[in-house]
Protein backbone atom coordinates (compact mmCIF):
# COMPACT_ATOMS: atom_id res chain seq x y z
CA UNK A 1 0.00 0.00 0.00
CA UNK A 2 1.31 3.47 -0.84
CA UNK A 3 -0.80 5.45 1.63
CA UNK A 4 -1.72 5.43 5.28
CA UNK A 5 -4.88 3.68 6.48
CA UNK A 6 -7.91 5.83 7.25
CA UNK A 7 -10.70 4.16 9.24
CA UNK A 8 -13.58 6.37 8.10
CA UNK A 9 -15.18 3.39 6.34
CA UNK A 10 -15.20 1.05 9.35
CA UNK A 11 -14.84 3.35 12.38
CA UNK A 12 -17.77 1.88 14.34
CA UNK A 13 -16.72 -1.70 13.61
CA UNK A 14 -13.13 -0.90 14.52
CA UNK A 15 -14.12 0.67 17.84
CA UNK A 16 -16.35 -2.27 18.73
CA UNK A 17 -13.86 -5.00 17.78
CA UNK A 18 -10.81 -3.35 19.30
CA UNK A 19 -12.21 -1.84 22.48
CA UNK A 20 -15.29 -3.93 23.37
CA UNK A 21 -13.70 -7.36 23.51
CA UNK A 22 -11.67 -9.53 25.87
CA UNK A 23 -8.51 -8.89 23.89
CA UNK A 24 -9.21 -5.15 24.00
CA UNK A 25 -9.66 -5.38 27.76
CA UNK A 26 -6.30 -7.10 28.18
CA UNK A 27 -4.64 -4.45 26.03
CA UNK A 28 -6.18 -1.63 28.06
CA UNK A 29 -5.21 -3.21 31.38
CA UNK A 30 -1.55 -3.79 30.54
CA UNK A 31 -1.06 -0.40 28.88
CA UNK A 32 -2.77 1.40 31.75
CA UNK A 33 -0.46 -0.25 34.28
CA UNK A 34 2.47 1.25 32.38
CA UNK A 35 0.70 4.61 32.16
CA UNK A 36 0.28 4.61 35.94
CA UNK A 37 4.07 4.41 36.21
CA UNK A 38 4.54 7.27 33.74
CA UNK A 39 2.02 9.45 35.60
CA UNK A 40 3.65 8.62 38.94
CA UNK A 41 7.01 9.79 37.61
CA UNK A 42 5.35 13.10 36.65
CA UNK A 43 3.74 13.41 40.07
CA UNK A 44 6.10 16.15 41.21
CA UNK A 45 4.48 18.63 38.82
CA UNK A 46 1.67 20.57 40.49
CA UNK A 47 0.09 21.86 37.27
CA UNK A 48 -1.91 19.65 34.88
CA UNK A 49 0.12 17.73 32.33
CA UNK A 50 -0.27 18.22 28.59
CA UNK A 51 -0.85 15.10 26.50
CA UNK A 52 -0.78 14.54 22.73
CA UNK A 53 -2.84 11.50 21.71
CA UNK A 54 -1.60 11.01 18.14
CA UNK A 55 -3.85 8.89 15.96
CA UNK A 56 -5.87 8.54 19.14
CA UNK A 57 -9.00 6.86 17.78
CA UNK A 58 -11.71 7.20 20.43
CA UNK A 59 -9.18 8.12 23.11
CA UNK A 60 -9.58 5.18 25.46
CA UNK A 61 -6.26 5.74 27.25
CA UNK A 62 -6.17 9.54 27.10
CA UNK A 63 -9.62 9.77 28.66
CA UNK A 64 -8.32 7.92 31.71
CA UNK A 65 -5.53 10.49 31.92
CA UNK A 66 -7.97 13.38 31.45
CA UNK A 67 -10.06 12.08 34.34
CA UNK A 68 -7.10 12.96 36.55
CA UNK A 69 -7.30 16.60 35.48
CA UNK A 70 -4.79 16.66 32.63
CA UNK A 71 -5.23 18.31 29.22
CA UNK A 72 -5.34 16.29 25.99
CA UNK A 73 -4.94 17.12 22.32
CA UNK A 74 -6.26 14.24 20.22
CA UNK A 75 -5.56 14.11 16.49
CA UNK A 76 -6.70 11.54 13.96
CA UNK A 77 -6.85 11.31 10.18
CA UNK A 78 -10.35 9.78 10.39
CA UNK A 79 -13.21 12.24 10.82
CA UNK A 80 -15.47 9.35 11.84
CA UNK A 81 -13.10 8.26 14.61
CA UNK A 82 -12.89 11.86 15.82
CA UNK A 83 -16.69 12.02 15.90
CA UNK A 84 -16.81 8.87 18.04
CA UNK A 85 -14.07 10.27 20.27
CA UNK A 86 -15.94 13.55 20.83
CA UNK A 87 -19.10 11.64 21.73
CA UNK A 88 -17.24 9.44 24.23
CA UNK A 89 -15.37 12.38 25.75
CA UNK A 90 -18.59 14.38 26.10
CA UNK A 91 -20.40 11.42 27.68
CA UNK A 92 -17.63 11.25 30.28
CA UNK A 93 -17.80 14.97 31.02
CA UNK A 94 -14.26 15.60 29.81
CA UNK A 95 -14.88 17.94 26.87
CA UNK A 96 -13.29 21.04 28.53
CA UNK A 97 -9.99 19.18 28.82
CA UNK A 98 -9.82 18.15 25.15
CA UNK A 99 -9.04 19.71 21.82
CA UNK A 100 -9.56 17.69 18.65
CA UNK A 101 -7.56 18.09 15.46
CA UNK A 102 -8.53 16.43 12.19
CA UNK A 103 -5.13 15.70 10.67
CA UNK A 104 -2.61 13.01 9.87
CA UNK A 105 -0.08 12.61 12.67
CA UNK A 106 2.72 13.65 10.29
CA UNK A 107 1.09 17.10 9.94
CA UNK A 108 0.74 17.85 13.66
CA UNK A 109 3.58 20.42 13.61
CA UNK A 110 1.38 22.73 11.52
CA UNK A 111 -1.09 23.14 14.41
CA UNK A 112 1.29 24.66 17.00
CA UNK A 113 0.35 22.22 19.72
CA UNK A 114 3.60 23.03 21.51
CA UNK A 115 5.80 20.65 23.43
CA UNK A 116 3.85 18.20 25.58
CA UNK A 117 4.59 16.26 28.76
CA UNK A 118 3.34 12.94 27.39
CA UNK A 119 2.98 11.58 23.87
CA UNK A 120 0.62 8.66 23.23
CA UNK A 121 1.21 6.89 19.91
CA UNK A 122 -0.66 3.61 20.15
CA UNK A 123 -1.26 1.05 17.39
CA UNK A 124 -0.74 3.51 14.54
CA UNK A 125 2.71 2.86 13.05
CA UNK A 126 1.72 -0.49 11.54
CA UNK A 127 -0.89 1.28 9.43
CA UNK A 128 1.55 3.85 8.03
CA UNK A 129 3.52 3.78 4.82
CA UNK A 130 6.56 5.31 6.58
CA UNK A 131 6.29 4.63 10.34
CA UNK A 132 9.76 5.93 11.23
CA UNK A 133 9.08 9.32 9.66
CA UNK A 134 5.87 9.73 11.68
CA UNK A 135 7.54 8.61 14.91
CA UNK A 136 10.45 11.04 14.42
CA UNK A 137 8.03 13.94 13.92
CA UNK A 138 5.99 13.09 17.00
CA UNK A 139 8.96 12.48 19.30
CA UNK A 140 10.03 16.09 18.65
CA UNK A 141 6.73 17.26 20.19
CA UNK A 142 7.77 16.07 23.67
CA UNK A 143 9.44 18.37 26.22
CA UNK A 144 12.90 17.44 27.53
CA UNK A 145 12.15 15.22 30.52
CA UNK A 146 8.78 14.28 29.04
CA UNK A 147 7.61 10.79 28.12
CA UNK A 148 6.63 8.93 24.97
CA UNK A 149 4.25 5.96 25.21
CA UNK A 150 4.43 3.92 22.01
CA UNK A 151 2.59 0.72 21.10
CA UNK A 152 3.13 -1.16 17.86
CA UNK A 153 2.08 -4.38 16.12
CA UNK A 154 4.86 -6.91 16.65
CA UNK A 155 6.37 -8.77 13.69
CA UNK A 156 7.39 -11.72 15.88
CA UNK A 157 3.87 -12.14 17.22
CA UNK A 158 2.49 -12.08 13.67
CA UNK A 159 4.89 -14.85 12.63
CA UNK A 160 3.99 -17.01 15.64
CA UNK A 161 0.24 -16.54 15.15
CA UNK A 162 0.45 -17.56 11.49
CA UNK A 163 2.53 -20.63 12.34
CA UNK A 164 0.07 -21.72 15.03
CA UNK A 165 -2.77 -21.35 12.51
CA UNK A 166 -0.86 -23.48 10.01
CA UNK A 167 -0.23 -20.65 7.55
CA UNK A 168 3.32 -21.86 6.91
CA UNK A 169 3.48 -20.98 3.17
CA UNK A 170 2.23 -17.48 4.03
CA UNK A 171 5.10 -17.04 6.50
CA UNK A 172 7.64 -18.41 4.02
CA UNK A 173 6.34 -15.91 1.43
CA UNK A 174 7.08 -13.04 3.79
CA UNK A 175 3.48 -12.62 5.00
CA UNK A 176 2.18 -10.29 2.25
CA UNK A 177 -0.79 -8.21 3.36
CA UNK A 178 -4.16 -9.89 2.77
CA UNK A 179 -6.69 -7.24 1.81
CA UNK A 180 -9.67 -9.22 3.05
CA UNK A 181 -8.62 -8.74 6.69
CA UNK A 182 -9.71 -5.12 7.10
CA UNK A 183 -8.84 -4.96 10.81
CA UNK A 184 -5.48 -6.69 10.47
CA UNK A 185 -2.56 -4.26 10.15
CA UNK A 186 -0.56 -4.11 6.97
CA UNK A 187 2.61 -5.34 8.64
CA UNK A 188 4.32 -5.96 11.94
CA UNK A 189 7.31 -3.91 13.05
CA UNK A 190 10.62 -5.34 14.23
CA UNK A 191 10.93 -4.45 17.94
CA UNK A 192 14.66 -3.74 17.78
CA UNK A 193 14.07 -1.29 14.92
CA UNK A 194 11.51 0.64 16.94
CA UNK A 195 13.71 0.69 20.06
CA UNK A 196 16.60 2.03 17.97
CA UNK A 197 14.43 4.76 16.42
CA UNK A 198 13.37 5.88 19.91
CA UNK A 199 16.92 5.94 21.26
CA UNK A 200 18.26 7.72 18.16
CA UNK A 201 15.70 10.48 18.79
CA UNK A 202 17.32 11.20 22.17
CA UNK A 203 15.21 9.08 24.48
CA UNK A 204 16.00 6.61 27.24
CA UNK A 205 13.76 3.54 27.19
CA UNK A 206 12.29 3.05 30.67
CA UNK A 207 10.04 0.02 30.21
CA UNK A 208 8.45 -2.50 27.84
CA UNK A 209 5.42 -4.78 27.99
CA UNK A 210 4.10 -7.49 25.70
CA UNK A 211 0.43 -6.96 24.89
CA UNK A 212 -1.41 -10.28 24.61
CA UNK A 213 1.65 -12.49 24.91
CA UNK A 214 -0.66 -15.48 25.46
CA UNK A 215 -4.31 -14.68 24.74
CA UNK A 216 -4.13 -14.80 20.94
CA UNK A 217 -2.27 -18.12 20.85
CA UNK A 218 -4.83 -20.12 22.82
CA UNK A 219 -6.55 -22.49 20.38
CA UNK A 220 -10.09 -23.85 20.29
CA UNK A 221 -9.08 -27.48 20.44
CA UNK A 222 -11.23 -30.08 22.17
CA UNK A 223 -10.18 -31.27 25.64
CA UNK A 224 -8.34 -28.09 26.50
CA UNK A 225 -7.88 -27.22 30.16
CA UNK A 226 -10.56 -25.21 31.96
CA UNK A 227 -9.85 -21.50 32.43
CA UNK A 228 -11.60 -18.15 32.62
CA UNK A 229 -10.63 -14.90 30.89
CA UNK A 230 -9.59 -13.62 34.33
CA UNK A 231 -6.98 -16.40 34.47
CA UNK A 232 -5.58 -15.34 31.10
CA UNK A 233 -5.34 -11.73 32.29
CA UNK A 234 -3.46 -12.84 35.43
CA UNK A 235 -1.03 -14.78 33.26
CA UNK A 236 -0.49 -11.76 31.02
CA UNK A 237 0.14 -9.50 34.01
CA UNK A 238 2.55 -11.98 35.57
CA UNK A 239 4.78 -12.61 32.54
CA UNK A 240 4.25 -9.90 29.90
CA UNK A 241 7.25 -7.86 31.05
CA UNK A 242 9.65 -10.80 31.04
CA UNK A 243 11.51 -12.28 28.10
CA UNK A 244 10.86 -14.26 25.99
CA UNK A 245 7.14 -13.58 26.53
CA UNK A 246 7.49 -9.80 26.15
CA UNK A 247 8.82 -10.16 22.60
CA UNK A 248 6.02 -12.57 21.64
CA UNK A 249 3.19 -10.14 22.37
CA UNK A 250 0.88 -9.35 19.46
CA UNK A 251 1.70 -5.75 20.31
CA UNK A 252 4.54 -4.27 22.32
CA UNK A 253 4.17 -1.20 24.51
CA UNK A 254 7.40 0.71 25.08
CA UNK A 255 7.75 3.92 27.04
CA UNK A 256 10.70 6.26 27.11
CA UNK A 257 11.90 9.56 28.63
CA UNK A 258 13.32 12.36 26.51
CA UNK A 259 16.81 13.26 27.70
Amino acid sequence: MNKDRNFDDIAHKFAKNIYSSDKGGIRQTIVWQDMETILAENNAKSEPLTVLDAGGGIGQVSQQIAKRGHSVTLCDISSEMLKLAKEAVEDNGLLPQYQFIHTAVQQIEQYNVGEVDILLFHAVMEWLDNPKEALDILLKQVKPGGYASIMFYNHHGLVLKNVICGNIPHVLDGMPHRKRFKLQPQKGLMPNDVYQWIEDAGYEIKGKSGIRSFHDYIGNMEYMGDYQIEDVLKLEEQLCRQEPYLSLGRYIHVWAKRK
